[in-house]
């Protein structure tokens, strides 16, 4: 049965609004996400390319899947034929299946970012995303037979061939979400543990050079170009408990030296600050891979869950309209990740910021024309 019949014109009404501003922003959110990596330069880096690559999959999903599933999902009658549905079909599973890839891919570089210092190979990686994205559901959806038609031709669906073979639809489900949401687990895991270790080790190094700053502030002191006094404290403590401090300062000329640009200690506290730069950066990319991550769980989770359960009871025991509304949640998460990009990375806030000004200058030189 369709949605329209199992609910009031109301709540039908309501649907079609709901599911036309989801369209809408994730078309624009996504455009808006593309823009921003062609017109502000800065975004060029191996991440950003991971990203504008999940944008297009996000894009592509609100682009045409979406709307094309919209009648299909108000009336449960696929009016368009076959050679529409097989497209829709194939272009459909491949984006959503290429977008949960893509959260493994960014999960993956920020791994290696964080403990390895080291990045992915865009375009190889990439490419191999698009490839095996098409290869799991693709062949499937075009070779098989009985995928569009019910006997009696007043009816149509639009349903592929493995809908309901749960051996099938289990499989896929492992390798489109068991798999990212394992493997996603454990680059998070592992990067939290090594912003762990290394602020650990970062406090014990700090306390072992304050406790040695205590017993030794400066002994090495550069006086001139080409003379370094020696200062050596010695601590002589009596039978009797009373201390003596014994000062003893010992000047030795050396040859003349090219004077350093900067002291031992100010090059151990640029260090310091590097450090401590790096270890900030990379928690602020765990927490928002985290963000992203979390979304990606909440809203992939419903559908895999609820078309497992549909496959293996051959759609009994689950209504189709909770399915369906599973479709539209994972959908959502299209529409949430260009919202997300801009609150988690300070480069594409800017991004965004030049975006609308360019935006703005061109709307002022259209109308200025017109005028």
């Amino acid at each position: 049965s369709s949605f329209s019949n199992c609910f009031n014109l109301g709540i039908v009404i309501l649907v079609i609004v709901l599911t036309s501003c989801l369209i809408s922003l994730t078309v624009l959110g996504n455009t808006f996400v593309i823009l921003a990596f062609i017109v502000d330069k800065r975004l060029r880096n191996q991440s950003d390319f991971v990203l504008l690559n999940m944008a297009i999959c996000d894009f592509l999903i609100g682009a045409f899947p979406s709307p094309v599933y919209v009648p299909y999902f108000l009336t449960g009658k696929w009016m368009s034929g076959r050679f529409l549905c097989k497209l829709w079909m194939t272009i459909d599973y491949t984006v959503c299946t290429a977008s949960s890839f893509n959260i493994v891919l960014i999960s993956y570089d920020r791994y290696l970012s964080v403990t390895k210092a080291v990045s992915i190979h865009t375009v190889v990686s990439i490419a191999s995303v698009w490839i095996f994205s098409f290869l799991l559901y693709g062949p499937a959806i075009l070779s098989w037979k009985n995928d569009v038609i019910d006997s009696n031709s007043s009816v149509t669906t639009c349903v592929p061939g493995f809908y309901d073979i749960w051996y099938f639809k289990f499989g896929t489900s492992c390798v489109e979400f068991a798999f990212p949401l394992i493997s996603i687990s454990f680059f998070n895991l592992s990067i939290y543990c090594s912003i762990k270790k290394r602020g650990r080790k970062k406090r014990q190094k700090s306390m072992l050079q304050n406790s040695k700053g205590k017993e030794n502030d400066g002994n090495l002191h550069i006086i001139s170009t080409n003379s370094v006094l020696f200062s050596a404290q010695l601590h002589v403590t009596e039978n009797l408990g009373t201390e003596k401090r014994l000062t003893v300062s010992l000047r030795h000329c050396f040859p003349y030296r090219k004077p350093s640009s900067f002291t031992h200690n100010e090059a151990t506290l640029q260090h310091r600050n590097i450090s401590q730069v790096k270890l900030s950066r990379d928690e602020k990319i765990a927490r928002s891979l985290s963000i992203l991550v979390g979304a990606f769980v909440i809203c992939w989770a419903p559908y895999t869950f609820l078309s497992s359960i549909r496959a293996a009871c051959s759609g009994f025991g689950v209504k189709s309209y909770w399915y369906e509304i599973t479709i539209w949640i994972l959908y959502m998460n299209s529409a949430i990740n260009p919202i997300l990009y801009p609150l988690c990375h300070k480069n594409y806030r800017k991004a965004c910021s030049l975006v609308v000004k360019k935006i703005k200058e061109f709307v002022m030189n259209k109308s200025g024309s017109q005028s």
